[in-house]
């Protein structure tokens, strides 16, 4: 039996969208690949996640046309499709086998993930028992992602008699996934003694980005095939009886790419989607000569296009000729278009309109924040009246200490780095250049600043960021207490100091823009703070 392996891109809600895309690839599986079957990522007719679409009434009606529209509609091979079952005033995780205008089967997700990312229990029900059935003499257990994150419904369906394991997915993407997803893979394997056939979707989904990375293991759980990630295509993969049971014919396996790589690709996928999806012609982007808004620019560029994105430098009496220069470098290297505004007029008019109030009191963080709040305006005004997107260009260590201003750099429809330490953006910059050279080398070198007074460094308001980010990443990523971080070998007033800036800040996180998330527990879905509390 050939099996195609489908990595696509769906779009969540674009019912009609991803419906033609199921119909189109299955005819090219069937037509330019001779499958007999063709797998379809978890939920494909509505998109991963729907979320509460789910709960509208339309929604129902729309799928089940969909799914009608694929039952008639595909002949000559068989698919296996996710999709949302409304029964009995419930609501499924669910994916049909169809073949020649009949259901063969329907699965229903037995196992629904409800931490991190997840929130399933919201809205479906779980399936009670395992779904096996017998295609073309091969009999098959059916299953949907999280299935197989557990030991007991894999096993369920090799107590039912399958003979290998189809595994649906949304899964979707952080450091290292991959080796997750394969080391869970390679134990299934291990207890059912059955091959294992995983495909993922690809795409950006507001803030998750999902990688694809589809992979098959043999029934002695060695990888016979893997997809390359964060690529949107058809596979096809040819399996075998052989005495009692069935083993995988050897394909191509694709190297799974480098920390950094995915990363970089995550956060290309991401912005695309992101901008292409909710409609936009492209991007506004403010550029100030630092490596945070450099490398924004960079995955803009790579993502959209140099002729959709449009960068705009803000100087102020505090910027200096180096942040100018390599600013003004930067955008030529990469071609796109590059104006210069300057904030001082609108500066100087702020102040002068808060004179009598402020008259007295020293200069402190009003000021520079009405900097950042000038270029807020500009940008916003840009992209309304362009119809481009403003991304906003922060990184994950300001956001958690609150070193951004709400309503200023803040501003804005997307933040790719969001997730993004500043070490994590320093290494993404370095990568970005041993491609090619787009960022000045003198940009990654010099010491951080936000240029909002005189002087200025970012060590004045922060501790180092190569002791910064480990903190962070220990009390975000892993829960660690004050004392468990302590032991790690840092200053417990550091340590101190930090989280509290953590937890004072969440009412900025809360008003921030969506990013993508690449780490294991980014700030927005996976991260529920409370703003008031007296932990």
């Amino acid at each position: 039996m050939k099996l195609g392996l489908a990595q696509i891109n769906t779009h969540v809600g674009a019912i009609d969208t991803n419906t033609q895309k199921v119909l189109d690839t299955a005819a090219q599986a069937r037509d330019e690949h001779g499958c007999d079957l063709v797998i379809f990522p978890e939920l494909t007719l509505s998109g991963y996640p729907p979320e509460d679409l789910l709960l509208h009434r339309g929604m129902r009606l729309r799928v089940e046309a969909a799914l009608e529209r694929v039952r008639r509609g595909v002949a000559g091979i068989a698919v296996y499709v996710g999709y949302p079952e409304y029964s009995d005033g419930k609501i499924y995780n669910a994916a049909a086998l169809l073949h020649d205008g009949k259901i063969l089967a329907r699965h229903r997700k037995l196992v629904l993930p409800n931490y991190a990312v997840f929130d399933e229990k919201r809205y479906f029900e779980p399936g009670v028992e395992p779904t096996v059935i017998d295609f073309k003499g091969i009999r098959l257990g059916l299953t949907i992602c999280e299935d197989v994150w557990e030991a007991s419904p894999c096993a369920a369906a090799k107590a039912a008699g399958a003979e290998i394991l189809i595994v649906s997915n949304g899964s979707p993407y952080h450091v290292a996934k991959q080796k997750d997803r394969e080391q869970l893979l390679a134990r299934r394997v291990a207890e059912t003694g059955l091959p294992i056939v995983y495909v993922n979707m690809v795409g950006g989904q507001d803030e998750l980005v999902f990688d694809g990375g589809s992979v098959v293991f043999d029934a002695d759980g060695v990888v016979k095939f893997r997809a390359p990630a964060f690529v949107a295509d058809l596979f096809a993969v040819d399996i075998e009886r052989s005495g009692d049971g069935v083993t995988v014919v050897p394909q191509k396996v694709a190297p799974v790419p480098g920390e950094t790589a995915s990363v970089y690709s995550a956060l290309l996928m991401g912005t695309r989607d992101y901008v292409n999806k909710n409609g936009f012609d492209g991007i506004v982007l403010g550029l100030s000569g630092g490596v945070d808004s450099a490398l924004t620019l960079c995955v803009a560029v790579d993502a959209l296009g140099a002729d959709r994105v449009h960068a705009v430098m803000m100087p102020s009496r505090y910027t200096s000729q180096m942040s100018l220069a390599d600013a003004k470098q930067q955008a030529a290297m990469l071609g796109v278009r590059y104006d210069v505004l300057s904030i001082e007029p609108i500066f100087e008019a702020t102040l002068g309109v808060l004179s009598d109030i402020f008259a007295g009191l020293p200069p402190d963080a009003a000021e520079e924040n009405i900097q950042a709040r000038c270029r807020g305006i500009i940008l916003m005004a840009l992209s309304n009246k362009l119809g481009r997107m403003l991304l906003t260009t922060g990184n994950k260590s300001e956001m958690a200490v609150g070193y951004a201003t709400l309503y200023g750099d803040m501003a804005g429809g997307f933040a790719p780095l969001k997730d993004c330490t500043k070490t994590l953006v320093y290494a993404l910059a370095n990568f970005r250049n041993s491609v090619s050279a787009a960022i000045p080398m003198r940009v990654i070198a010099r010491e951080p600043t936000a240029e909002l007074r005189a002087d200025q460094k970012d060590v004045d308001s922060l501790p180092p960021y190569d002791v910064l980010d480990p903190i962070l990443e220990a009390f975000i990523e892993q829960d660690y207490s004050v004392d468990q971080i302590t032991e790690l070998g840092f200053d417990r007033a550091t340590v101190g100091r930090v989280l509290g800036m953590v937890k004072r800040n969440e009412y900025k996180r809360r008003q921030a823009p969506p990013g993508i998330r690449v780490s294991s527990r980014a700030f927005g879905r996976d991260w529920r703070y409370p703003i008031t509390s007296g932990y």
